[in-house]
């Protein structure tokens, strides 16, 4: 049967859950309904159609976890702009630098690694900032917040229903 899309209240995709999960959480009036199926489900005493798109009524706060170091949330940290000439890019046309070289004893770790664009990377090389005279737009750290959540889906395709609450990186292509 059909997949439920999980919101919390400020409308963030939490999860996907199966249409049994959905329906207990209705009647404990833990969540409001916000798309339907077309498809029905019906008990010996009422009929209600299935639910699509969920939202809970109390927030559901995320535990503050180990947040991955990566590539993606290094650019999302960054907001996809070049640490250097700060100018925005699509992730395709950035990278990312070591603030303090390799080769002077430069770890990567969130407090060392900004988002470059190639040409800025080009022109710093193996320098440091001030061998290459570039500035950092801001100091990186670690950040507290997730910047990259992801949820996977396990459907062979999103359902029309949730497209207006997930978030897309790529254009929709209704082929």
């Amino acid at each position: 049967m059909e997949q439920v899309l999980l919101l919390n209240t400020t409308f963030e995709p939490l999860k996907v859950i199966d249409w049994k999960r959905a329906i207990r959480l209705l009647t404990l009036e833990k969540v409001e309904v916000l798309e339907e199926y077309d498809r029905e489900i019906h008990s010996v005493t009422f009929a209600i159609k299935l639910p699509a798109v969920l939202r809970l009524l109390r927030h559901v706060r995320y535990r503050k976890k180990h947040i991955k170091f990566s590539r993606a949330n290094i650019y999302a940290r960054d907001s996809f702009r070049c640490q250097y000439c700060g100018h925005g890019f699509e992730s395709q046309d950035l990278t990312f630098d070591h603030v303090i070289p390799k080769r002077f004893g430069g770890k990567t770790k969130w407090a060392n690694i900004v988002t470059c664009c190639y040409k800025c990377n080009r022109i710093k090389g193996g320098r440091t900032l001030k061998e290459a005279r570039l500035k950092l737009l801001k100091k990186p750290v670690r950040p507290d917040w997730v910047p990259f959540l992801m949820i996977t889906i396990r459907v062979k395709s999103v359902p029309e229903s949730w497209r207006d609450y997930l978030y897309w990186n790529v254009e929709l292509n209704d082929s």
